[in-house]
């Protein structure tokens, strides 16, 4: 073996459960980035749960990757072309709109 080993997807590591929980933040998302009622928003939202907590179990790092590929590949297929930004974020309609002046230090000016 190599004395560089590869670093393996660890099942339950603190890493991989923040990985996890942005993928199933972005699934969210793009959900409601499609859909505009609440109903229909809900129970796709419990669609996708219900799908995140199926792997739950996983401990194999090989499976994980492949998963987390097959997770990745689908929210790229599914992204929104024109995605919900709240107003005040930036690329919202309100970012920077009214931003207060710059207050810089005034130099007296030698007569």
């Amino acid at each position: 073996m190599s004395s560089i080993a590869r670093k393996a997807v660890v099942p339950f590591s603190e890493a991989n459960k923040k990985y996890v929980s942005s993928l199933y933040r972005k699934s969210l998302r793009t959900a409601h980035d499609w859909i505009n009622k609440t109903e229909f928003y809900r129970v796709k939202a419990s669609e996708i749960r219900s799908r995140y907590d199926a792997n739950k179990h996983i401990n194999d790092p090989n499976e994980l990757k492949v998963i987390f590929k097959e997770t990745e590949a689908l929210l790229e297929d599914y992204a929104h072309p024109d995605p919900i930004i709240p107003p005040c974020r930036p690329g919202g309609s309100k970012f920077e709109r009214n931003i207060p002046p710059r207050v810089e230090a005034r130099i007296p000016i030698d007569v």
